[in-house]
């Protein structure tokens, strides 16, 4: 609910607009129990959500500054707590673990990087612990 929360701080949502996505989630979430589509996953209704909420050129903005991210003068957490909030703009990217790991590591500062890249990490999570060592 925090992401959403963030979401309607990040696109200004007015308390009309709050209450028509709150309509529809309910729907979504009824027209899939009807379905016998039982769980709904979260990631998948904030996607949906998402689409149908967040304007695309904001959605474009904000995959576009994932693309671009670089540690520069952040910290490895700092860094990695911005990759995570931004790589949900470009999951086409991060549903493959080695690419998400891969594109983490290529954005670390140059020194971190070159140190890195000789490990071929599997997973962020492998990247991000022998980056904060």
């Amino acid at each position: 609910m925090r992401e959403i929360e963030k979401i309607f701080r990040a696109i200004r949502c007015t308390e009309e607009d709050k209450e028509r996505a709150d309509v529809w989630g309910v729907s979504l979430l009824c027209t899939r129990l009807e379905d016998d589509a039982i769980e709904v996953a979260w990631d998948e209704f904030v996607r949906l959500f998402r689409g149908k909420f967040i304007p695309e050129h904001i959605q474009n903005k904000m995959e576009q500054e994932f693309l671009t991210l670089t540690q520069s003068s952040m910290t490895v957490l700092e860094y990695e707590a911005r990759f995570a909030e931004l790589s949900k703009y470009a999951p086409h990217i991060v549903a493959d673990e080695r690419r998400k790991a891969k594109k983490f590591v290529m954005g670390l500062k140059p020194s971190l990087r070159s140190r890195l890249v000789a490990f071929g990490h599997c997973t962020l999570d492998e990247a991000l612990s022998e980056a904060c060592q």
